[in-house]
């Protein structure tokens, strides 16, 4: 049966934090690795290792009810930049290695390890040892994600856009590029975003962080531009989903801070399923359910542990290359495999979704899986020009009428997060970007020098108030622009 994309007209996006494939779903259909339509699946068998600096054999293990923090493993936070992402997947052979052996994660995490405590970093459990890298969550332990994964499609062959960490692999989801960009240091990326290309297409869409505005609000440079209308708080969105109001394209940000429901490492988990229960439910109870593509995802492995090789097909988006960070790197190879789940009422109980071409899913496959359904929305790069679409997934003429997590309520971990008054690092990165906006201070000029920011509370304020300040400061400039074509002069 032709793909039901085209019944699909809201596509809703949500996007956590770093997590493995392996690590959040590996063990959802062992020992056989088939779902129960008979789809193959690439998940674990038990009997998949490491080794440690020491050359002791670590294989991997369930994290159950039986661990005493199992919400918070792996109990530290592993390295996810690009150096270390080649560590973990080649450990001692050359990089330029292809398949990658997948052999360094546990001595990537022990030097993980041994940094923070050399330094006193103080966001981790203690206990934790090198070997909790191989720990991989039995289904039991995630019980929203496990019955959505059976019940609608999960995608074994999704993979970060690029071998690094968060911000890079985030602009790939929404510009196609990083600009050459491999580290999370940048302030704006000054290229198109998917948002800005649906407005031009004249489709709507919005972005809605959990708590407080998106980050992606001052990420880009049509973002910025955008109306305030186009943003809003988780709780516009639920109300939204009740009242079929989503635009085309809904993209979700989780609570960034240690108390969050982000799931970074070392963060609560549970939180997180939380998060994707809420999201599902107002999406499932709401009036456009029909015509509704929920795409759960994670923007990059985090440094947890996963054993399917990246691909080195990926289509380079641009003429930048890594060396902008003088990483020297052609972004030919994905990154690490990630949790996908694709839902939906026009997709089978028990799907395992790959493409039918070589080029496995990345982040930009969402892209292009918009302009299938949109084609007046234009490519943003080569890269996403070149992804395989999401819509053969939908393969059902009418939509289900069952509700799968009925009798699923997401777990509690009843624990507190360690050091939560502590700046979360994405809180510290995203002050940073906020405290370069233009926002006139008082003496007219544009300086401005950030207060001290040494707690979780104090950074969500100023992040907050920085950013209505510029707000505030935008929609006067608006009104000055308007003011002034309205009585034919030039504004000042």
């Amino acid at each position: 049966m032709p793909n039901q994309l085209g019944q699909i007209d809201h596509v809703v996006m949500l996007m956590l934090e770093n997590r493995s494939f392996d690590h959040m779903l590996g063990f959802l259909y062992t020992p056989e690795n088939v779902s129960p339509a008979g789809d193959k699946y690439e998940g674990l068998t038990g009997n998949e290792f490491n080794f440690d600096s020491s050359g002791n054999k670590v294989p991997v293990f369930r994290i159950d009810n039986t661990h005493d923090l199992p919400y918070f493993m792996p109990g530290y936070d592993p390295r996810e930049g690009f150096l270390a992402t080649n560590q973990q997947l080649y450990g001692s052979s050359p990089v330029d290695t292809d398949p990658a052996p997948m052999s360094g994660f546990v001595t990537s995490f022990e030097n993980a390890i041994s940094f923070d405590q050399s330094n006193n970093r103080p966001e981790a459990i203690p206990g934790t040892k090198p070997t909790d890298i191989m720990g991989m969550y039995d289904p039991s332990m995630l019980p929203v994600m496990s019955a959505l994964a059976r019940s609608y499609a999960v995608c074994d062959h999704w993979f970060a856009s690029v071998p690094t960490e968060t911000f890079p692999n985030r602009a790939f989801a929404l510009t196609g590029t990083s600009l050459g960009h491999l580290k999370d240091d940048f302030k704006i990326l000054n290229t198109p975003s998917i948002f800005g290309r649906m407005s031009d297409a004249g489709l709507d869409w919005m972005a809605f962080g959990y708590n407080s505005l998106p980050y992606v609000r001052t990420d880009y440079p049509d973002t910025k531009a955008a109306p305030l209308s186009n943003f809003g708080h988780f709780s516009d969105f639920q109300q939204r989903a009740a009242d079929g109001t989503l635009p085309a394209f809904s993209f979700l940000e989780p609570s960034w801070g240690a108390t969050g429901n982000s799931q970074h490492p070392v963060y609560d988990v549970s939180l997180g399923e939380k998060l994707i229960y809420d999201t599902y439910i107002a999406l499932r109870t709401g009036a456009k359910w029909n015509k509704t593509l929920f795409i759960l995802t994670y923007d990059e492995h985090g440094g947890n542990y996963d054993h399917v090789s990246p691909p080195t097909n990926a289509t380079a988006p641009d003429e930048y290359r890594g060396d902008v960070d003088h990483l020297n790197f052609d972004f030919s190879r994905f990154g690490v495999r990630v949790p996908a789940l694709l839902i939906s009422p026009l997709i089978k109980a028990g799907t395992v979704f790959r493409p039918q071409g070589v080029v496995p899913l990345d982040h930009t496959s969402v892209l292009a899986t918009l302009r299938e359904r949109w084609p007046t929305i234009q490519p943003l790069t080569k890269r996403d020009a070149a992804a395989p679409s999401l819509g053969d997934a939908l393969q059902l003429a009418e939509p289900r009428t069952d509700s799968p997590l009925d009798t699923v309520r997401p777990p509690v971990s009843g624990q507190m997060v360690p050091n939560a008054d502590l700046p979360s690092k994405l809180q510290v990165l995203q002050a940073d970007k906020v405290a370069n906006l233009s926002v006139p201070n008082g003496h007219g000029t544009y300086d401005h020098v950030p207060p001290p920011l040494d707690s979780a509370n104090a950074t969500a304020e100023y992040i907050r108030d920085r950013t209505a300040a510029w707000e505030l400061h935008q929609q006067r400039i608006r009104a000055k622009t308007l003011a002034s074509g309205q009585s034919g002069r030039n504004p000042a």
